[in-house]
């Protein structure tokens, strides 16, 4: 029997998965990731290449003995990664983007582009800020293909600040990847990108787009060889260009090779790779996607069950353009394919042939959610009796907090949890926000606070962080269908799928279906297996080695993915939003809400507007 293993790096761990050919899964296996924050700068955090590979070979090794198989039988492997920028030197060697030193004692630009441990600038990191701002100032092209706004967690303004900081023979002497493409990179010694890394996070509009230019009054081009050259030069790239972007990849088809998501990587493994993993040298290795990517593959192909077991019909490709994909950790990516491309302010893309030739994707974003929540429960004064409690039971903080709402809920005789928490609102953007406003200055908002430092107030700012999490899915999901999209049903993966409460909420607010695959935590890596046997499959007609190679097997072979999909991807369930009279009174109160999540959303700004004016 053959057998294919998916890698996932998300924000704080390593992770494979061994499955079989109909994705069931065979083994599982995790290792924690390292994450450096510096004391002095909230914005920084900084992980390492060397410890996430050693994380992802101890991951492979365990994944192969719990398996009880020969490693042989493992006939490819796909990867997905954060959207972090990893940086290497010419001979992939790790080069410090951190500044601090060894000892973390000192911190100057000195310490960057330096030997060091500190080489990935993870997606959270915000240093860029300013290298944004002058970014979305030029109104380039590029500029369409990310939702007007591009994001300072992607990777050109974090390229730009590292230039604005290196010394510059450090810096030309670097490569620079979207994490994605350096997993793939060290698996191979292929220096080919993946598309999805490329048009995703680094401004590449692949070649046959056509682009409008803000800045000269509405003037088209088509893009050429992906790289915009006026783009970079105006915002103090000019390097890459003249090197032909040489450091990022190159231009496809002169120097460098694009491939889509899936498509076999060099040669396969290579010897030092495969020895690291436990796996024979030239297993196949499929273009890497980014992880949210890998959850949309993960997921969007599934058959859904509902509560009276009656079966959907087998999806076809299009059919995924009404199946937007949340991938729910940390933060949450929210994923729609279209065959047209659809431009919707404030939501990234749309990203032609992200993942399929021919088709593009828009990306809305949370920020924070995982993360908002811990955040909430953690920083309420009554978090430590939560935990004691918890430990007494025996129970999770989240299954006790549940218990304890259902309690106010009797005790206030409240219709519903949604009326037990009326006079609470909240908004999440403690982060600042990714979609749709794509303002990395907003921050939170509550109202309704009392002097309650009870485990009852800690229980309801648990609930209305929840209810905040769904009011601003609606509100991406809304932006979406406004602009173009046709979005009916949620597909979820990641950790917070198995976050009951929150599951049933974003049914309520968003008035639509949840979908929750059977092993939503692995939904991710299960993408990336998925493109492990696809590299597998097109690696039987040989090595991609060039790009009209890689082209033509993309118009050829590239809708195959999908078959594998649907072969792979198991039975799931569905959620259906709350019914009867019931459903109706908590859909009029999540109505009100939703307005006045709106409401604060404008109060925030006007507010912002006038303190600004007062300080100037």
């Amino acid at each position: 029997m053959d057998y294919f293993i998916g890698f996932d790096v998300g924000t704080g761990s390593g992770r494979a998965c061994l499955v079989d050919r109909k994705g069931t899964l065979i083994a599982d296996h995790s290792v924690p990731t390292q994450t450096r924050r510096s004391p002095n700068d909230h914005r920084i955090f900084e992980q390492s290449t060397l410890d996430i590979w050693a994380a992802l070979a101890t991951c492979s090794k365990a994944v192969i003995k719990a398996g009880g198989i020969d490693p042989s039988a493992v006939k490819g492997v796909g990867f997905d990664a954060t959207c972090s920028l990893a940086v290497v030197d010419r001979a992939g060697r790790p080069v410090s983007v951190s500044r601090a030193s060894s000892a973390q004692s000192e911190e100057s630009d000195d310490n960057l582009g330096t030997e060091g441990q500190w080489n990935v600038i993870l997606w959270a990191d915000h240093r860029a800020e300013e290298e944004a701002e002058l970014i979305n100032s030029t109104g380039e092209g590029v500029l369409d293909f990310v939702g007007g706004t591009m994001s300072l967690e992607m990777e050109t303004p974090k390229t730009l600040w590292l230039k604005k900081h290196m010394a510059p023979a450090k810096f030309k002497d670097c490569m620079f990847f979207d994490l994605p493409d350096y997993l793939t990179y060290h698996a191979t010694s292929s220096l080919a990108r993946s598309n999805c890394s490329l048009a995703c996070k680094y401004s590449y509009i692949p070649p046959g787009t056509r682009v409008r230019h803000q800045c000269n009054g509405g003037e088209e081009e088509v893009s050429k060889d992906g790289w915009s050259a006026r783009f970079f030069n105006k915002i103090g790239l000019e390097d890459l260009v003249k090197d032909d972007f040489d450091q990022l990849g190159g231009i496809p088809g002169k120097n460098g090779l694009v491939l889509t998501a899936g498509q076999p990587v060099g040669k396969g493994l290579s010897k030092a790779a495969a020895a690291d993993l436990g796996l024979p040298e030239g297993t196949a290795v499929g273009s890497a996607v980014i992880d949210a990517y890998s959850g949309w593959i993960g997921t969007v192909a599934a058959v859904a069950t509902s509560s009276s077991g009656e079966k959907e019909p087998v999806p076809t490709l299009d059919d995924a353009a009404r199946r937007l994909a949340a991938v729910a950790g940390t933060s949450t990516c929210h994923l729609a394919q279209s065959k047209e491309g659809i431009s919707v302010p404030g939501v990234w893309g749309p990203y032609r042939n992200a993942v399929f030739p021919g088709y593009w994707m828009n990306e809305g974003g949370q920020s924070s959610t995982g993360q908002l929540i811990d955040f909430i429960m953690t920083t309420h004064p009554a978090y430590p009796q939560l935990v004691e409690l918890a430990q007494q039971s025996k129970t999770s903080t989240y299954e006790l907090l549940g218990k304890q709402l259902e309690k106010m809920q009797k005790a206030e005789k409240a219709e519903t949890l949604t009326h037990l928490t009326k006079d609470l609102h909240f908004y999440p953007d403690l982060h600042g926000n990714r979609s749709p406003l794509a303002d990395p200055k907003m921050r939170g908002m509550i109202s309704g606070l009392a002097l309650d430092a009870t485990i009852n107030d800690l229980a309801a700012k648990f609930n209305v962080t929840l209810e905040a999490i769904a009011l601003q899915t609606r509100h991406i999901v809304d932006t979406m269908n406004k602009n173009g999209h046709n979005i009916d049903s949620i597909y979820m993966s990641g950790s917070q799928a198995k976050n009951g409460p929150l599951m049933r909420l974003l049914a309520n607010v968003l008035q639509m279906p949840i979908i929750i695959p059977p092993h939503p935590s692995s939904a991710v890596v299960l993408g990336s297996a998925m493109l492990g046997r696809f590299a597998f499959e097109q690696s039987q007609s040989g090595e991609i080695s060039s790009q009209a190679e890689a082209e033509a097997a993309g118009d050829r072979e590239g809708s195959k993915l999908w078959d594998i999909m649907v072969d792979m991807t198991q039975p799931a369930t569905r959620v259906e939003p709350r019914g009867g009279k019931e459903g109706e009174r908590e859909r009029k109160v999540l109505d009100a809400k939703y307005a006045i999540f709106l409401e604060q959303v404008e109060t925030q700004l006007r507010w912002r507007k006038l303190m600004a004016e007062a300080a100037a």
